[in-house]
């Protein structure tokens, strides 16, 4: 058995929300959205680089206040790109772990945390 990467589902309650801090503010792009019917929850896939989520308004699918850690390569660059933009949620900023980590925490509108990290 060969296991692949692992994609997470992180539960949302607003698509505006959701398209404004994950596509528009961290960068992501929209894969491909379902919905069984107009009126029916949103589920998409999105992606940077090598990174998918699966974001979800599915009451059962993923619990508000989630978190996840992303490896990522220039963090610095990173940081400096979203604080270029306009995005009045969010201030973050780069921490430095015990362990060597370079880690940068940010909530998104729901209540999940993603840890976008770079190790050293």
């Amino acid at each position: 058995m060969k296991l692949e990467q692992a994609v997470p589902i992180l539960r949302i309650f607003d698509e505006e929300k959701a398209c404004s801090f994950y596509l528009d503010y961290l960068g992501f792009i929209k894969d491909w959205e379902y919905r069984h019917e107009a009126h029916l929850p949103l589920f998409m896939q999105i992606s940077n680089d090598d990174c998918k989520l699966y974001l979800s308004e599915h009451h059962g699918d993923g619990t508000p206040g989630s978190k996840l850690r992303i490896e990522c390569h220039e963090l610095n660059e990173y940081l400096k790109l979203l604080q270029s933009k306009d995005y009045s949620f969010s201030n973050p900023h780069i921490v430095l772990q015990k362990w060597g980590d370079s880690e940068m925490h940010i909530k998104d509108p729901f209540g999940n945390e993603l840890i976008f990290y770079e190790s050293k």
